[in-house]
């Protein structure tokens, strides 16, 4: 199995090494009247995990208020100029094609496949978020078959919250990111996204991800709260150091999607510390184009454009 990681992380090396060749030749060739370096461009951002349920109060975990004003606020402060929304079971729909959001349809434990198909027909819904743990049932449980077929039917990915939850009542093994790997086989023309990278169990997210080719990693909410008040320290051990180890061990940079889980923790703060995790020569493809592929956020959403 490593032979084949470390052949990656070798094809890796020469690639950065020919880009850097091409770099230092195209700067040798630069006309002296150059204005800005590449690197100084603003870091164009998507969020590949956040929530748009507004009900415009403060939200004391991420010390943020929830709403969009808000989120429109740190979108342009950030660069940020799309984001995934994750919805759960009967949360409103709300159009923020205006804001270049898409919406994930949060499913129950017994899908309601007509009403399903009804929001990805329309593309009101983009993507389908299982909640995992919440729910008390394995991903490849019969009552997630028809999601599955319905994410292929019409070319969306399908969204699992894995890792650790914010509730008693959930039940951990049904959230381990391993039971994954089983639905990723048995359905190699879904894409399909761990969300959190599995954290705690980011190993076992890595390999399922590293192993299967229709396998993404999103990295929110491995830090949550008001990153501007919590010890540096803690951000390196448990943000910087996870996800580098991660990026390293999959050894494919089109693999992770940045992603915050705003409002539990502020944009700002959680995109400094993210790209001290990342290689700056993959910055682009982590904070924004792995995301614009998966998520097809490239293409029009709903208001901008006929359904394809």
């Amino acid at each position: 199995m490593r032979d084949r990681y470390l052949a990656g992380h070798l094809s890796l090396l020469a690639f950065a090494l020919t880009g850097a060749a091409w770099a230092a030749a195209i700067c040798g060739c630069a006309s002296a009247g150059s204005s800005r370096a590449p690197a100084d461009e603003p870091l164009e951002v998507i969020d590949a995990h956040v929530h748009t349920n507004f009900d415009n109060k403060f939200y004391n975990v991420g010390k943020v208020m929830h709403s969009k004003e808000e989120l429109v606020a740190e979108m342009k402060r950030n660069h940020v100029v799309g984001a995934v929304s994750m919805n759960h079971a009967g949360d409103a729909y709300a159009d923020l094609s205006d804001l270049n959001i898409i919406n994930c349809a949060g499913l129950a434990a017994t899908v309601d496949v007509a009403g399903l198909e009804d929001g990805l027909a329309s593309r009101r819904y983009r993507c389908i978020k299982i909640y995992l743990g919440y729910v008390h049932q394995y991903a490849f449980d019969r009552n997630y078959e028809p999601a599955y077929e319905l994410a292929e039917k019409y070319h969306v990915p399908v969204v699992f919250h894995t890792g650790d939850t914010d509730s008693r009542q959930a039940m951990l093994k049904y959230a381990d990111p391993l039971t994954v790997d089983e639905v990723a086989v048995s359905h190699p023309k879904v894409t399909f996204v761990l969300a959190h990278a599995g954290n705690p169990w980011i190993e076992s997210a890595a390999e399922v991800a590293y192993k299967n080719p229709n396998v993404f990693l999103d990295g929110s909410a491995f830090v949550i709260g008001d990153l501007k008040q919590t010890p540096p320290e803690q951000i390196e051990t448990y943000l910087v150091k996870p996800v580098r180890w991660i990026f390293d061990y999959v050894g494919d940079p089109t693999k992770l999607m940045f992603g915050t889980d705003w409002p539990l923790t502020d944009i700002g703060p959680y995109l400094e510390a993210f790209r001290r995790a990342i290689p700056r020569e993959h910055w682009k493809a982590v904070f924004h184009d792995n995301a614009a592929r998966v998520y097809g956020l490239d293409k029009p959403t709903r208001g901008q454009g006929a359904p394809r």
